[in-house]
């Protein structure tokens, strides 16, 4: 029996806003329902009207402001409402970063209640603007002109998006070039619908310290019409363009990349740098979007690891071996898994070419844990940066098995994050949980937590 009153569709009513949702929505209650609010922020009083009514909530949308938190600001981006791909810039950067080590907060009172836990203040940047290092906006055709960017939240129209206040000024005048070179020549662009047309996608990465440039054409098939003409047009867009790279995509899907990379100029990679570290990028290879915090978050977990030299350390999840590299000059002994075999053939070229003799597997992290404790090797130190849905189920119990001294978790989501503490707290301790904005602007936050065993 269901005993909260009933709400119903266009229904309008007073709400104060409680705190922010996990998608950058305010989150308020009316006669005990959970009502979420896009654009309305924490302690704000507003008229609500619902928009939609599901089992457990409704949304709503805002029809009058009664009275703006102190922290409501106008979003400097012309698109900010139509595009969606960031969520908080309506308010403050200070209470942006405030904000999101409550959603932090209110994970772990999810999953963790009566559980102490010390959730530090969240590092935020000094400019939170212009970070993103990548940019990979899809092409279409409006009427002649060619038009890319973003696909407006929850629809499928595509935003020209000419100015994005959150990339790289680099990537944002080499996309612009490219358009117009495409729509100079004419060149047959991709048609979502009918799926006629041969260009789909622009991708381009700037190494953020060093300065170079790599642009990707996405295509549909491999032949490219005028290709010598259009690469020589593309050449002189400028001069740190070291690398462009044709990759063929036939499928009708929402994933960006297809299995096959041509290079049509220049190197194969790009080179950036991280701190002390050098790493190579070729087109699909994961690199952190933001590099200036990534720094920052590598530290935090150097922090937490507590190196002394005498570690045996374990990164799983290890990608190109990033974070496990960041930690090698501290430690004895480094070595990694991931199930992506290109990622970890990337990880051991630069674990070679930094100078550090590290083991890295292609495989499970629960499988070789399990292995190296048979062969009577522990790790003093594990360090996991999983993907959103947090931690597998068996890589847990493996964990709890194997017992690492101390272990360190990175987490880009605080639910996922929460539930798997749960599971942990039997035998670790939680010392302190660090928040970092990793993606000003938008609602998600990183965190570094450390765990000792008890």
């Amino acid at each position: 029996m269901n005993d909260k009153p009933i709400i119903e569709e266009g229904q309008k009513f007073p709400m104060t806003i409680k705190r922010l949702g996990i998608n950058g929505e305010g989150i308020g209650y009316f006669k005990r329902n959970v009502v979420f609010v896009p654009g309305a922020l924490p302690g704000e009083e507003i008229t609500a009207q619902v928009t939609v009514v599901k089992r457990n909530f409704a949304e709503a949308r805002i029809v009058k402001m009664r009275t703006p938190s102190p922290h409501r600001q106008t979003p400097p981006c012309p698109i900010y409402e139509a595009c969606g791909g960031c969520q908080l810039q309506h308010m403050t950067y200070d209470q942006q970063l405030v904000e999101k080590r409550d959603l932090v907060v209110q994970a772990l009172e999810r999953y963790l209640k009566g559980t102490k836990v010390h959730v530090e203040k969240t590092i935020g940047m000094e400019d939170p603007w212009h970070y993103r290092n990548k940019s990979q906006f899809q092409t279409r055709l409006k009427g002649t002109k060619v038009i890319a960017g973003l696909f407006a939240e929850g629809s499928h129209q595509l935003l020209d998006i000419e100015q994005c206040i959150v990339q790289h000024p680099d990537t944002t005048v080499i996309t612009n070039a490219v358009k117009r070179i495409l729509e100079e020549l004419k060149m047959p662009i991709y048609d979502g619908k009918t799926m006629k047309g041969i260009i789909r996608t622009i991708v381009v990465r700037t190494g953020v310290k060093t300065g170079e440039i790599q642009l990707v054409l996405v295509t549909t098939r491999s032949k490219i019409p005028q290709k010598e003409l259009l690469l020589e047009r593309l050449k002189k867009i400028d001069t740190n363009l070291v690398s462009i790279v044709q990759n063929i995509n036939k499928e009708k899907t929402s994933l960006i990349f297809g299995d096959e990379t041509i290079t049509l100029f220049g190197k194969d990679t790009i080179h950036e740098e991280l701190g002390e570290l050098a790493f190579d990028l070729s087109a699909r290879a994961f690199f952190q979007l933001n590099p200036t915090q990534t720094v920052k978050l590598y530290n935090e977990i150097k922090r937490a690891a507590e190196l002394t030299g005498k570690e045996k350390v374990v990164d799983a999840y290890c990608g190109v071996g990033t974070i496990g590299l960041w930690l090698a000059d501290s430690a004895k002994e480094i070595r990694g898994m991931d199930v992506v075999h290109e990622s970890v053939v990337d990880a051991k070229a630069n674990a070679k070419k930094q100078g550090y003799a590290a083991k890295y597997v292609t495989g499970t992290a629960e499988k070789w844990l399990e292995l190296w404790s048979t062969e009577g090797f522990i790790p003093d130190v594990l360090t996991v940066d999983p993907p959103r849905t947090g931690l597998a189920d068996s890589l847990l119990k493996t964990i709890l098995k194997v017992k690492p001294k101390r272990f360190v978790y990175t987490s880009c989501n605080p639910s996922t994050l929460a539930k798997d503490l749960q599971q942990l707290t039997k035998i670790y301790r939680i010392e302190y949980i660090q928040p970092v904005d990793m993606f000003p602007q938008t609602a998600q936050v990183e965190s570094v937590t450390k765990l000792v065993l008890k």
